[in-house]
């Protein structure tokens, strides 16, 4: 293996150990499932820039298996693993597909947040329908519940990102 296929790996290891630890710094945590976490996000963001957007994909599915195996539960249905842990996380990746710029890093952080946010809402319109009170559209349910905490969340992840990846890219220089 060459040495910067090994470096990508163990910085891969390195971003996701580290978005681990910070997942358990719970900011606050909502009654069925979602919480607002201490900027977890970023690591798996860094990644992505640092790397590109297929490599940032692969860490966010390679952490949300970890989040699932080691984090809070709420479901253990199939398709809520496969949505809220696999393809939510891994969505968070696509920001590597965007220009290594202010602009870029926002841009690209945001559609990651929205297709997490995304993959969400049809999970809890799927698999938490029943938790929508009476008379409400599950999706119209879901898109709320979800974006309740996602947002603040997605806000926090971004500021972080914005205050320390300049930093970072110095310390690490950009590969791709």
């Amino acid at each position: 293996m060459d040495q910067s296929k090994t470096r990508m790996l163990a910085e891969a290891g390195v971003a996701i150990a580290i978005a681990q630890v910070l997942s358990f710094i719970t900011i606050f945590h909502m009654p069925q499932g979602g919480s607002i976490k201490a900027a977890a996000l970023v690591p798996l963001m860094i990644y992505a820039y640092r790397w590109g957007g297929a490599r940032g994909i692969f860490a966010g599915v390679v952490y949300g298996i970890l989040h699932f195996i080691l984090g809070f539960k709420s479901s253990v249905h199939y398709l809520s693993i496969i949505l809220d842990y696999l393809v939510a996380y891994g969505a968070i990746g696509v920001c590597g597909y965007f220009k290594d710029s202010i602009s870029g890093l926002i841009t690209g952080s945001i559609v990651g947040i929205i297709l997490r946010w995304i993959a969400t809402v049809v999970s809890g319109a799927v698999v938490f329908a029943s938790y929508a009170p009476q008379g409400q559209n599950p999706w119209i349910y879901s898109m709320i519940y979800n974006a309740s905490y996602m947002v603040p969340d997605g806000i926090l992840n971004i500021v972080v990102l914005l205050f320390i990846y300049q930093g970072v890219k110095r310390g690490l220089g950009r590969r791709g």
